[in-house]
């Protein structure tokens, strides 16, 4: 089981989510996508929430009021970190996940320790902790078959967007070649006019040398 949330509204469109237990978190570590960050309480036991952020955007591009909705969310399901204030929240994107087959279940390291950010939550404010459940909603989703089929969706946009790049390189390669051929044609005709002017030039000459051995 998976739980979604939505940001608040103000924050834009974005959807929060968290798995069950540590055994969906596997699942959500293995199958994650490059928009998701990933936000955990520091040193203390928590869920795993991710943010999915938007298409091209980056872990700088959350703002405070979102970062506020994840924290909050993470704190709130903390056994340990639900009663305590001044606690830190770790976060990271998906991709700087780290998972070998030494850890245990729903355990994690990090590939980079300088792409981590951390957050100070000075308490639990039960205002956002209470609109984010109130948008909660349950789902049992194929990770797999989800991520196949964005990834399905990526690759078909690559190959119409590489279709589209050759047509324009061939029109663009078409209407070169017409314009060369505009300039050729026009020198060509030049040329042509010059020739005629000399021959009209050398026939005059002719006549005038005529009519002076007629004379």
């Amino acid at each position: 089981m998976v739980f979604y949330f939505k940001a608040r509204p103000e924050a834009g469109d974005y959807t929060i989510y968290m798995g069950l237990d540590k055994h969906e978190n596997e699942e959500l570590i293995k199958y994650g996508f490059p928009e998701d960050i990933w936000f955990h309480v520091d040193k203390l036991s928590s869920a795993h929430v991710y943010l999915r952020m938007h298409k091209g955007q980056t872990i700088d591009d959350i703002t405070e009021p979102l970062l506020e909705d994840c924290a909050q969310l993470v704190k709130a399901n903390s056994i340990q970190g639900n009663k305590v204030n001044n606690i830190d929240i770790v976060y990271t994107p998906w991709s700087n996940l780290r998972k070998t087959a030494a850890m245990d279940v729903g355990q994690v390291g990090f590939h980079n320790a300088k792409l981590v950010k951390t957050v100070r939550v000075e308490k639990r404010i039960n205002e956002v902790v209470n609109r984010l459940n109130k948008t909660k909603v349950e789902r049992k989703p194929d990770f797999k078959a989800e991520k196949e089929a964005i990834a399905a969706a990526e690759r078909a946009e690559r190959k119409a967007q590489l279709r589209e790049k050759k047509r324009r390189e061939e029109l663009e390669r078409l209407e070169k070649e017409k314009q060369s051929e505009i300039r050729s044609y026009k020198g060509l005709m030049v040329a042509d006019k010059m020739t005629s002017n000399k021959e009209i030039a050398s026939g005059s000459k002719s006549l005038q040398e005529l009519e002076e051995d007629f004379m």
